[in-house]
């Protein structure tokens, strides 16, 4: 029975000093995630400006291969319902 208590007493100074350990990693990162955020604001970036175009600028080539590829690769079964640049 003694090789079993030692047993027994590795398995609980083990899984206190995984515990230990990971409250640690816990406590620390929620710690420099506090800090950051405080003291380091983020840098606002500019607003971006979108370009405005109708569906019809599309050359109707460059429509038609559009088409004809989401029609093959989703074998007849997908459809086009929009197209804008991005």
């Amino acid at each position: 029975m003694n090789e079993m208590g030692i047993a027994l007493e590795l398995l609980g100074v083990g899984m206190v000093t995984v515990f230990v350990i990971l409250s640690l990693v816990v406590i620390l990162g929620d710690l420099i995630i506090r800090f950051v955020n405080r003291f380091m604001p983020e840098i606002e970036k500019a607003p971006v400006v979108k370009n405005t175009t109708s569906g019809s600028e599309i050359n109707s080539k460059k429509m038609a291969a559009i088409v004809a590829a989401v029609s093959k690769i989703t074998n007849g079964a997908g459809r086009v319902a929009n197209i804008e640049k991005l």
